[in-house]
């Protein structure tokens, strides 16, 4: 039987794919906590000692299905379309694991869950994936990424990691599950001035109510209580609103469990401020 052997969730944002230089000037001296942060991230995933990795790429907007990426292999040249002066030139290469691609999309047909496997492997490639296996140097394992659907609510992402959940346990496989965005992702408009001259400090979030509620969520993350973060999704989080409106998060908890999930987090990084984002990493222990 399979095994998610770990999960987190990470920041991706783009300024962290720039050089330390033009980092630690944006930090007013001292790099973001979320570099070292990625290896303190890495480090778990080693020790997990999986077989796959899943993503659940916040940036790859779907319409009508959850898809699932199933191609054998990946390789070409990043460039953003969304700020091509500031992210490009950014080399991938790595391997897909089609077969359990196809095992979701199975199990999806099975509960009557809108969730497909794409096996095409010029699949355009987005940057919450391409960061985070560059940052953390995953092309060492197979990478499966999973779209956020933007015609889907709350039930439709935690039915879709349940049915990535049940694929998992279905296989033979040791997987890592990567939730890859933000929090809270109201971007400052862009003739914002800083609130303080380190870029990534918290109060440059775009809201102070934000932080707050970020803070409530982490919070409930070391706890475990992935309960009162879904009770409160509606009223509080959804709101505000998280990147892709939770996609990442909604589909990682999902597969963990959902509400009955009382997997505890240790945060692996400072909270920061990305273009008035919030973010961090955090990691789920799971077994």
């Amino acid at each position: 039987m399979g095994q998610i052997v770990g999960a987190a969730l990470v920041s991706h944002h783009p300024g962290l794919m720039q050089c330390e230089e033009f980092r630690v000037l944006q930090g007013a001296g001292s790099d973001s906590d979320l570099i070292p942060g990625y290896a303190r991230v890495r480090e778990r995933i080693v020790a997990a000692c999986p077989d796959v990795i899943v993503i659940f790429d916040s940036h790859w907007f779907t319409t009508g299905y959850h898809l699932i990426d199933g191609g054998a292999h990946y390789s070409g040249m990043y460039v953003s379309d969304e700020m091509p002066w500031y992210l490009h030139g950014v080399p991938y290469d790595y391997r897909g694991h089609p077969e359990l691609a196809l095992s979701v999309e199975a199990v999806a047909r099975e509960r009557g869950v809108r969730a497909r496997a794409v096996l095409h492997p010029d699949l355009p490639r987005h940057y919450p994936t391409i960061n985070v296996i560059k940052q953390m140097r995953l092309d060492a394992w197979p990478i499966v990424t999973v779209s956020s659907c933007q015609n889907c609510e709350t039930p439709h992402f935690l039915q879709s990691g349940e049915v990535i959940g049940e694929a998992i346990r279905r296989s033979s496989l040791r997987v890592v599950m990567l939730a890859s965005g933000a929090l809270s992702h109201r971007f400052n408009g862009i003739d914002w001035q800083p609130n303080h001259p380190r870029i990534f400090h918290e109060s440059n979030v775009s809201r102070p109510e934000n932080i707050e509620s970020d803070k409530r969520a982490i919070e409930a993350f070391r706890e475990g209580r992935h309960d009162r973060i879904l009770a409160n999704w509606d009223e509080d989080y959804r709101k505000r609103p998280w990147e892709a409106h939770g996609a990442h998060y909604l589909q990682m908890v999902g597969a963990l469990g959902g509400a009955a999930s009382r997997h505890p987090g240790t945060v692996l990084s400072d909270y920061e401020n990305a273009r008035g984002t919030g973010n961090v990493h955090i990691w789920f222990d799971t077994i």
